[in-house]
């Protein structure tokens, strides 16, 4: 196989945005160039790809109307690494990944989308997914859903009792909480949480994008590349994800990856440590 690695970063963020406010230590910047143990969340996903024998190109899709300013900051460091950095889309996730495929070398056998807000994967995952998609068209990995499901209304419930003080004091002194009924508890057995790296054969995903633009395919439910390829009609498969495979979504993930990423510098220091030390001893 020969691989493009296509990483989507050109989306603001908005549920990162939203829950932004007040986090100490988040400032002014997407949460994609937020540092995490000391790179870039961005960079890291980055180089989950680099030095790998089957990765032939490493596409990163950026911002469009931040494409200078971003080569600026970040141009020199990615291209040490022989990242390509495309302008990406302006509204949804598959118009920078379609903009994305259409510099993926004529070489490439098979094109692999990944998050880049997703900064955790394992090279053992990528190992496993890679494998799997030198017999599979399409395979993706993903965890089983492990909490009860809940279907709730879109409205807002409203308050079913009222209070008397509240025609005096209006909202001073409470705390605004949005409340929704639940409708129903969906049954989760059969169902997985959708991870990346995504890896397809890369004329089935051209196809796949080409119906998109010959408005074949209504993009209003698609989410994520395996679900665009699912619309074709076309088989995808799943692998066994990692639940440490987590997608930064929320302030509060940061700090969980910051944790995990601490905890396995912490192991390979501990590895390093013994075989030098067994070296020694061997000599």
């Amino acid at each position: 196989m020969k691989i493009a690695v296509i990483i989507p970063a050109a989306g603001v963020g908005k549920r990162f945005a939203e829950s932004h406010d007040g986090v100490a230590g988040m400032g002014t910047r997407g949460k994609l160039e937020i540092d995490l143990a000391s790179r870039p969340v961005f960079m890291r996903a980055v180089e989950l790809f680099v030095n790998r024998p089957s990765v032939n190109q490493i596409i990163l899709a950026v911002n469009p109307d931040a494409v200078a300013d971003f080569k600026f900051r970040w141009g020199d460091k990615l291209g040490f690494h022989g990242v390509k950095i495309v302008a990406g889309g302006k509204a949804e996730r598959w118009e920078t990944v379609f903009k994305a495929l259409s510099v993926v070398d004529d070489s490439c056998t098979h094109v692999a989308v990944h998050d880049a807000a997703r900064p955790l994967t394992s090279s053992g995952l990528i190992d496993r997914v890679f494998e799997a998609a030198q017999q599979y068209s399409a395979v993706i990995p993903a965890v089983p859903v492990r909490a009860t499901l809940k279907q709730v209304e879109d409205a807002p419930a409203q308050q079913e009792t009222e209070d008397p003080l509240d025609a005096i004091l209006g909202d001073a002194g409470k705390t605004p909480v949005s409340v929704r009924r639940i409708v129903k508890t969906v049954d989760r057995s059969g169902l997985v949480e959708a991870q990346t790296p995504q890896v397809f054969e890369v004329e089935l995903l051209r196809s796949a994008y080409d119906r998109i633009a010959q408005k074949q395919i209504d993009t209003s439910s698609i989410t994520d590349d395996a679900g665009l390829v699912e619309a074709t009609g076309e088989v995808v498969y799943v692998i066994n994800g990692e639940t440490t495979n987590l997608k930064i979504t929320r302030p509060e993930d940061v700090q969980i990856a910051a944790a995990i990423v601490a905890g396995r510098e912490q192991r390979q220091a501990v590895s390093l440590g013994r075989k030098r030390l067994f070296a020694d001893e061997d000599d």
